[in-house]
C-alpha cells in the first residue's frame, strides 16, 4: 500500500494510516499470485476532508463504484474541479505527487464509498510498450481526473469479478485481462502517441496447430498466455487477438471447450469422480466443472455419467 499523508487537522503517522487502509479493505489480489498487478477493493469513509499523495513507485488507478462525490485536485499549482462517479477513472502516474480536496458525496446521507484501485508496476508498462515495438525506455501515463471511460471500466470490473471468485477463471484468463487492461491504457492514456499495430497479419495454420497441440497436450494444467504464445514466437499482446482472428472464438473460451468436452468423455468411459475428472483437466474446482458442462450441454456431470452406467 503507498504512503499517504493526511492534511486533516493535526497529522496522523503512517502506521495510523495503514491501519485505515487495512480496515477498509474488502477484497486484494495480493495473495493471488498476479504478476504486475494489483487489484484492490476499498470501502472508504465519505467524510470530508485534504489528502496529500506522494510521488508512489508504480501507477495507480482508482475507479469509483458508488454515488456521485465532489473532488478538487491540486497538480501543478492549479486546482482541477470535477464530480466523479461509477464509470469514471482517476489515475496517480507513477512518480507524480498530488493534492485531493474530497467534498463527499452529492447526496446529503452519510455512507462509506466503495472504490476499486489497481496498482500496475511500471516495468510492466515498460515491457508491454517494448513488446508493442513502441520503442525501450519509461514510459509515462497521463494523469486523468474524472474521464469516463466505460471501456477501461468494464475490463476493470471483470478483474474485480477474479477477486469475487478468488481467481476462479484461472491464470489464462487473468493475464488477459491485465494485456487488454495496460494496452487500452498504453493507446489511450500514455505519452505514446502512435497506433499500435500487430507485426503479424494472421496466424499460419502450422502457428494454429502447433497452439492447439500445446494446449492440448497440457490441458490439465494452468495454462499460461505468455507460454502458450511463446511456443510460436509471437508476443502475447498479440497473440489474443490473433487467435480469435483466427478461430472466431476467444482464447480463453477455446480452452474452455476443449476441457468440457475431455471431461465429458471421462464422465462416459471412466470410471472417476466429479473432482477427480476436474481435477485431470484443468478446472480449479468441482463446482467449476459442474458449471461450464451444465451451459454447454445441459446436464450436470452427474446426468453425464449416469449414461456411462446405462
Amino acid at each position: 500500500m503507498p504512503d499517504i499523508e493526511s492534511t486533516i487537522g493535526s497529522p496522523i503517522s503512517l502506521v495510523e494510516i495503514d491501519k485505515q487502509l487495512s480496515e477498509a479493505l474488502v477484497l486484494s489480489s495480493r495473495q493471488m499470485g498476479w504478476k504486475g498487478i494489483l487489484v484492490e477493493q476499498y470501502r472508504h469513509s465519505e467524510e470530508p476532508g485534504e489528502i496529500e499523495v506522494p510521488a508512489l513507485p508504480n501507477h495507480w488507478l482508482s475507479l469509483p463504484l458508488g454515488k456521485p462525490a465532489h473532488l478538487t485536485q491540486k497538480r501543478d499549482d492549479t486546482l482541477h474541479e470535477s464530480t466523479v462517479q461509477k464509470g469514471d477513472i482517476i489515475c496517480f502516474p507513477a512518480g507524480q505527487s498530488s493534492y485531493w480536496h474530497i467534498e463527499g458525496r452529492v447526496s446529503d446521507d452519510f455512507d462509506y464509498q466503495p472504490m476499486l484501485h489497481i496498482q500496475l508496476q511500471s516495468g510492466l508498462m515498460n515491457h508491454v510498450a517494448e513488446k508493442l515495438e513502441l520503442g525501450q525506455g519509461q514510459v509515462e501515463l497521463i494523469n486523468c481526473f474524472g474521464n469516463h471511460d466505460l471501456p477501461l471500466h468494464n475490463i476493470a470490473m471483470l478483474l474485480a469479478a477474479e477477486l469475487e471468485t478468488e481467481g476462479l477463471m484461472g491464470e489464462l484468463y487473468q493475464e488477459s485481462l491485465t494485456q487488454a487492461f495496460v494496452v487500452y491504457l498504453l493507446r489511450n492514456y500514455s505519452t505514446i502517441d502512435r497506433i499500435i499495430k500487430p507485426q503479424h497479419q494472421s496466424l499460419t495454420n502450422t502457428q494454429l496447430q502447433q497452439t492447439i497441440d500445446y494446449i492440448h497436450d497440457r490441458l490439465g494444467g494452468d495454462l499460461s498466455l505468455l507460454r502458450i504464445a511463446e511456443t510460436i514466437n509471437i508476443s502475447p499482446n498479440y497473440f489474443s487477438s490473433l487467435f480469435k482472428q483466427k478461430t472466431g472464438i476467444s482464447l480463453h473460451q477455446y480452452v474452455i471447450r476443449q476441457r468440457v468436452e475431455r471431461s465429458i468423455v471421462l464422465l462416459q468411459k471412466k470410471d472417476l469422480t466429479i473432482s477427480e475428472v476436474a481435477s485431470q483437466v484443468g478446472f480449479s474446482s468441482h463446482s467449476h466443472l459442474t458449471q461450464h458442462i451444465k451451459r454447454a450441454t445441459g446436464m450436470t456431470p452427474k446426468q453425464i455419467a449416469k449414461t456411462r452406467r446405462s
